[in-house]
């Protein structure tokens, strides 16, 4: 602690929270930079890269997967479907449930787009040994895990 500083030190750069963040914040700009010429916001980004993997899922279980609010998500839903990216669909199981499916507009941007996300990471990691990106992965995971990552499924 600095002797003319009162009180507890904890300088920015010793936080993993906000070296975080504003990592993630950089990688975000760089994604947005490539996808808004497309007519694709960030918030439709992080719907898109879920459906692409596994489309037909509920509003619900988007939410959990990116860990969004229920009311977030259908703004954003609704703005996909505007952008006709995404189409709704009653659950034919249970009537209170909707489905949510990528159109062919939508399916189409997979191609188009994950490139620019798989350069952008290749870019963030350049320099960066194997080794070191194996270890980077298991400490967010274990840090997700510390935190109690997914203990609260309407976060």
């Amino acid at each position: 602690m600095d002797e003319k500083t009162p009180g507890i030190s904890f300088p920015l750069e010793d936080s993993a929270g906000y070296l975080l963040r504003m990592t993630h914040r950089s990688f975000a700009r760089a994604v947005q930079a490539e996808i808004t010429p497309r007519g694709v916001t960030i918030g439709m980004w992080y719907f898109l890269r879920i459906l692409w993997e596994e489309d037909g899922l509920t509003q619900r279980e988007l939410s959990q997967r990116i860990e969004m609010m229920e009311p977030t998500t259908a703004t954003a839903l609704r703005n996909m479907e505007e952008r006709n990216l995404v189409r709704r669909v009653r659950n034919t199981t249970d009537k209170r449930k909707v489905n949510i499916y990528l159109t062919d507009e939508g399916r189409a941007l997979r191609d188009v787009l994950l490139p620019y996300a798989r350069q952008i990471n290749e870019t963030a990691l350049a320099g960066v040994s194997a080794e070191d990106v194996a270890c980077f992965r298991r400490v967010l995971s274990q840090m997700r895990v510390n935190l109690g990552a997914g203990d609260d499924e309407e976060a």
